[in-house]
C-alpha cells in the first residue's frame, strides 16, 4: 500500500485491537464502512502484543479464550464488511475540514472521515527495544517483537528475550516446532504465570529448550537482514554466543497518548472524557471507546468496551446520515451479509 495515498469512509476507527476490531461489526451492521488504524504491525493491541496465549475468562459465551484465538473469531466476524485495515501506521493529526474530520498518519497516508471512533487502549503502543546498535537492519525480517505467524519459526534456531508472560508464552508454544530455543534472562526469577513458569522449565530439563540465565543481550551478528548469531553476556563479563536465526525481544511495549494529547480533546488522567450513553467526546462526531476512554465508574473490561462500541457506533449514524432516522433492529432480524468470496 502507497503510505502517501488518501482514502475516504464513513467511519475512521484508531486501533485495531478487540475494541477497534469489533466497531467494525457495529458499523457495518448500520451500513456504515469503516477504515481502521493502528502503531502496531498486527491487529489486537495487547492482546496480540502482550498475552496472545493466556486465557480470557470474562467473554460471554467462551469460558475460556486465549487472546489470540479472540482476536481471530473477530476478524472472522468482521470480513463480510470488508474493512480496510492500515497497520504499522500512528495517526499524528485530526483536523477539522468543514464537516469532515481527516486523520494524517506518521508516513502521510491520509484519510477523511464523517466520524471518528477512537479505540486506542491506553494510547500508542511500541515496542521496548533492547539498546543494540545493529538492531534496526534485522527488524521485521530476523528480529521480531511480535508474533504474526507460528509457522515463521518451524524448524529454526531461536533466542527469545524476556522475563514477563510474552517471553514465557511463546517459549511454551514454539518449542514444539522450532528446532531450538534460547530464553535469555537476566535473573532466574520470571514475572509469568507460574504454572507456565514450571511448564518452561521442564522444557528445559527435558531438553526441548535451553535456559540462558543470568544473561543480557549484547549484540546481534549477521549479513544484511539475515541473524545468524546473537551474543549474550553476564553483569561479570561471561560472554557466549547463541546460533540463532531469529530474535524475539520481548521487554514489554511503551504506551502514550502522543499525539492524541494535541487534538483538543477532552483528556483528564490519561483518559478521553466521554459521555457515557454515547461515548461522544467534546468534539462532534469524535467517540472514544475502550480503555482510553473515561467516565464515572468505568470498568476496563474487554466487554465494556465492546458494549461501548454499539453505543458510539450508533451515535456516530447521524453524523454520517444526518438526513435519516435510525430504527434500532437486532441481528437477529437483519442478519449479517455473507463472506465475499477471495
Amino acid at each position: 500500500m502507497n503510505n502517501q495515498a488518501s482514502f475516504n469512509t464513513d467511519v475512521a476507527v484508531i486501533g485495531a485491537g478487540p475494541v477497534g476490531l469489533f466497531c467494525v461489526f457495529q458499523c457495518g451492521m448500520l451500513k456504515m464502512s469503516t477504515h481502521v488504524i493502528d502503531a502496531l504491525p498486527a491487529t489486537g493491541g495487547q492482546c496480540t502484543a502482550l498475552y496472545p496465549e493466556k486465557p480470557i475468562y470474562d467473554i460471554p459465551a467462551a469460558p475460556a479464550i486465549n487472546a489470540q484465538d479472540l482476536i481471530r473469531k473477530l476478524e472472522a466476524q468482521i470480513k463480510p464488511f470488508k474493512p480496510e485495515v492500515h497497520l504499522d501506521q500512528q495517526v499524528v493529526a485530526l483536523e477539522r475540514q468543514g464537516q469532515q474530520w481527516q486523520l494524517t498518519t506518521a508516513s502521510g497516508m491520509s484519510i477523511t472521515a464523517k466520524a471518528v471512533i477512537i479505540a486506542a487502549g491506553a494510547g500508542a503502543f511500541g515496542p521496548n527495544k533492547p539498546p543494540l546498535a545493529n538492531i534496526g537492519q534485522y527488524e521485521g525480517k530476523t528480529v521480531h517483537y511480535l508474533v504474526q505467524n507460528r509457522e515463521l519459526f518451524r524448524d529454526q534456531r531461536l533466542v527469545i528475550a524476556g522475563g514477563g508472560d510474552s517471553a514465557v508464552d511463546w517459549a511454551l508454544s514454539l518449542a514444539d516446532i522450532a528446532a531450538h530455543i534460547y530464553v535469555v534472562h537476566r535473573r532466574d526469577k520470571f514475572r509469568a504465570l507460574p504454572e507456565n513458569v514450571d511448564q518452561m522449565r521442564a522444557l528445559a530439563e527435558q531438553g526441548k529448550l535451553e535456559l540462558v540465565i543470568p544473561y543480557q543481550l549484547a549484540n546481534l551478528e549477521g549479513q544484511d537482514d539475515q541473524l545468524t548469531a546473537v551474543h549474550v553476556k553476564t553483569l561479570k563479563g561471561e560472554e557466549r554466543r547463541l546460533e540463532a536465526d531469529h530474535l524475539l525481544s520481548f521487554f514489554g511495549l511503551v504506551n502514550k497518548l502522543g499525539p492524541i494529547n494535541d487534538w483538543g480533546l477532552n483528556i483528564h488522567n490519561g483518559l478521553i472524557q466521554v459521555e457515557p450513553t454515547t461515548c461522544a467526546t467534546n468534539l462532534p462526531g469524535v467517540f472514544a471507546v475502550g480503555d482510553i476512554a473515561g467516565y464515572p465508574h468505568k470498568l476496563k473490561l474487554i466487554l465494556s468496551g465492546f458494549a461501548e462500541v454499539a453505543q458510539a457506533a450508533h451515535a456516530a449514524f447521524a453524523y454520517v446520515y444526518p438526513n435519516e432516522a435510525l430504527h434500532f433492529e437486532h441481528s437477529t432480524s437483519t442478519g449479517v451479509p455473507a463472506p465475499q468470496a477471495q
